[in-house]
């Protein structure tokens, strides 16, 4: 590749959308929403394994080269020296392939306290009454207990980032993580843009916080869930009441891990 790269990984519902909207004010960085080179990579992957009788012919040599190459193919625009985020949940689970093709980069791990994750999906999904949601395989019914048990299953879409992110702090690649918690970075959006500036070892650029936008709304219109990656104008916290019932707060308030020291053995930094 010729820009260098870093991955944005976590959980969902916890600012990664945010934080691209930020980064991308530097016209040097360039960041956006999931993208599909996590599910290439695992698509390629799939294609080279001994499920396709052919692969006796393809050496690590000749897998390694043809992952970079979905890389250095998707983002072959990007001028040289520039710096790619590549957004995805997938990377958590990903974190030895990762370090073994690019050993240089970084990944910044979104994170935010379970309950308002789950909260923030059934959030859109009221808010959306008239369109079943993509997140729900576009299913009108259930209820916010059969939502919330879909979503924290081990392949719903909160569990299985919160059993990859999980993996990433107790794994051997700590090294080059970095939790970004959704509250630093809708309170205190200076620290959080700052520290990952350090992280990454680039100089400091000077972000607009009160000038912010992005909205995929045709992405979000196709999953029925308009408002999904839509990010407003200025950085603010809404003090409001959970959806939530009582007893699914309480179920899910000890999830956040990054939270507790004793959780976090490698002492992956968190801000």
């Amino acid at each position: 590749m010729k820009a260098n790269i870093h991955f944005i990984s976590g959980l969902p519902r916890a600012g990664s959308t945010l934080l691209s909207a930020i980064l991308r004010q530097n016209p040097r960085f360039h960041a956006n929403m999931t993208g599909p080179v996590g599910s290439l990579t695992d698509a390629m992957l799939r294609s080279m394994s001994m499920s396709n009788e052919t692969a006796i012919f393809i050496t690590d040599a000749q897998r390694r080269a043809m992952l970079k190459n979905i890389f250095s193919t998707f983002y072959a625009e990007m001028p040289k020296g520039d710096v790619v985020f590549d957004t995805n949940r997938v990377w958590c689970s990903r974190l030895p392939l990762l370090t073994d093709l690019f050993p240089a980069a970084k990944v910044i791990c979104c994170v935010r306290r379970v309950p308002w994750v789950l909260d923030s999906v059934e959030r859109l999904i009221r808010k959306n009454n008239l369109q079943p949601s993509g997140i729900f395989n576009f299913e009108p019914g259930g209820t916010v207990f059969s939502r919330v048990e879909g979503l924290a299953g081990a392949n719903g879409m909160v569990g299985f980032a919160w059993n990859a992110l999980r993996e990433a702090f107790l794994g051997e690649q700590t090294s080059c993580l970095l939790a970004l918690t959704y509250e630093t970075l809708t309170t205190n959006p200076e620290q959080a843009i700052a520290a990952v500036y350090e992280f990454i070892g680039e100089k400091p650029f000077k972000h607009d916080f009160n000038n912010i936008e992005f909205d995929a709304e045709e992405f979000d219109r196709r999953i029925g869930t308009p408002g999904l990656h839509r990010v407003g104008r200025s950085i603010h916290t809404n003090e409001r009441r959970s959806l939530l019932p009582p007893e699914l707060i309480r179920k899910y308030e000890s999830d956040s891990f990054w939270l507790d020291p004793a959780r976090n053995p490698y002492n992956v930094k968190v801000v």
